[in-house]
């Protein structure tokens, strides 16, 4: 069985969700970032991590290419075009979607008040919004990658909820339809109702 380190309302989510929608039981430990619990997986403090067996693996991303490969599903093989594909969306969707919206938290309140740029707010709120508008040309079924859910769908929904969170603007209809069917799915629902412990 695994155990996620992380709080539900954090990148752990991502974690989560993926583990119930491969079937996989899992206990979870709520923790928050940088606090005494989380570094006790992560040095860094940073949340989440996985315990599988005695392996300690963390980063949310890391995390489920890992299961999504461990398992044989919500992926597309290694090696294979279909997996570059993959890969391309997910790394354009950290670049575009998390980054922007990590540099946001972390001007909004993560780093100290001195060190915090309030001006550039607006112009990532401004970016997420053109960068969805571009994920809407780009959704090419059902899912992202078309017929198949692949890990690139619960990194695109977990950004688009934390904007929403952050209080950004809505997304375009098409990407914000996709999302909400996207939340409908029993295995969403479920990791959001997963009691700690």
């Amino acid at each position: 069985m695994y155990t996620v380190i992380g709080a539900t309302k954090s990148r752990a989510f991502r974690v989560m969700w993926m583990l119930e929608e491969l079937g996989e039981p899992y206990t979870q430990i709520d923790a928050g970032p940088r606090t005494p619990e989380a570094k006790k997986y992560n040095p860094t403090g940073k949340i989440p991590a996985l315990l599988d067996g005695n392996e300690v693996l963390t980063d949310s991303v890391a995390l489920m290419t890992y299961l999504g490969d461990k398992h044989g599903r919500l992926t597309a093989p290694a090696g294979t075009p279909e997996r570059a594909r993959q890969d391309a969306m997910t790394f354009w969707l950290i670049d575009e979607f998390d980054a922007v919206l990590w540099t946001y938290a972390k001007n909004s309140f993560v780093r100290p008040e001195a060190e915090r740029v309030p001006e550039i707010k607006d112009s990532l709120k401004a970016e997420f919004t053109r960068n969805a508008d571009l994920l809407a040309e780009r959704i090419k079924g059902p899912f992202l990658m078309g017929d198949q859910m692949t890990h690139a769908d619960i990194l695109a929904v977990h950004c688009i909820n934390w904007s929403i969170g952050a209080g950004f603007p809505r997304v375009n209809d098409t990407v914000g339809k996709w999302a909400a069917e996207m939340r409908e799915r029993d295995a969403f629902k479920a990791a959001q109702a997963k009691q700690p412990g």
